[in-house]
């Protein structure tokens, strides 16, 4: 054999003795950091880079750097998609009257039900578009209403609105900001935001930074769902989006803004810190 391989008769031994040798405990934990980084990985539907996946390791008991996870997924070819930059989707030229900008780009709230962001997108699939009205809470960045349908008409806005306000129950006060699109410049919308007693707000013309937030929310949503697969029909976008927003973004996605906690944890989490003997005062979705 060692003749045939033309090595000497010591190294060939000496190589069988290697490979026969028990890994070490350092080997193991290293296989074993690998196998809970692609399995995070792809629960993530293969949306975490290093930052994300190392808080995920963090809160399973994994003492490990961002560094080092960094280096183990570039070793596996793990690598996250990056974000596209925002596209101005939005209709405003019509004649409805148009709300200031309270907003100004202040992105940052202390409590819940403070400041609400809304907007619509479109996603689509075999038998056409289907329109998503989100309305997202910038204290977590949770989606605390949406609404899906095959328009994208001032009643879908204001159905997704309505979920909003029966799952929170928002005091007067709150701030509401979205595009000029015509939808929310409606008097029925407008309507509502009175009786809730909430402002509202518009990003000025052109400008979707104004409402980052949201288009940001879109953007994710697109980079880590929609881009992903062929949706056959609108039942199936629907469902999947549903999934996506209840189950996935809203209890389990890790945000950098929440220190890598997803919307509903941030929430609980800071829910104890104020109330600790309180019974919970967010509902969960």
């Amino acid at each position: 054999m060692c003749e045939v391989l033309n090595v000497s008769r010591s190294g060939y031994y000496n190589w069988i003795a290697e490979k026969q040798k028990e890994p070490t405990k350092r080997q193991l934990y290293r296989e074993e950091l690998k196998q809970k980084i692609t399995k995070f990985f792809h629960e993530s539907l293969g949306t975490y880079g290093a930052p994300r996946i190392h808080k995920d390791l963090l809160a399973a008991g994994y003492i490990v750097s961002e560094k080092t996870v960094g280096r183990y997924m570039r070793e596996m070819n793990l690598y996250a998609t990056p974000l596209e930059s925002f596209v101005v989707t939005t209709d405003s030229d019509h004649e409805q009257p148009i709300f200031e900008n309270l907003l100004k780009q202040k992105f940052e709230t202390k409590q819940p039900n403070e400041v609400w962001v809304s907007d619509i997108t479109y996603i689509w699939n075999g038998e056409g578009w289907v329109y998503l009205a989100a309305v997202l809470d910038l204290y977590s960045r949770k989606i605390v209403g949406w609404q899906t349908g095959d328009h994208m008409k001032k009643e879908l806005a204001l159905e997704a609105l309505d979920m909003a306000i029966n799952l929170r129950q928002p005091e007067k006060g709150l701030i509401h900001h979205s595009d000029r699109g015509s939808q929310y410049a409606s008097h029925n919308y407008r309507d509502k935001l009175e009786e809730i007693g909430a402002l509202g707000s518009m990003s000025r013309k052109g400008n979707p930074y104004d409402n980052a937030c949201i288009e940001s929310f879109f953007a994710t949503l697109k980079k880590e769902l929609v881009y992903r697969r062929k949706f056959l029909t609108r039942e199936e976008a629907v469902q999947t989006v549903n999934w996506y927003i209840s189950v996935f973004y809203n209890e389990k996605r890790r945000h950098s803004k929440n220190n890598y906690l997803s919307p509903n944890e941030f929430e609980h989490c800071r829910q104890e810190e104020m109330h600790p003997l309180h019974p919970t005062i967010f509902q969960e979705i």
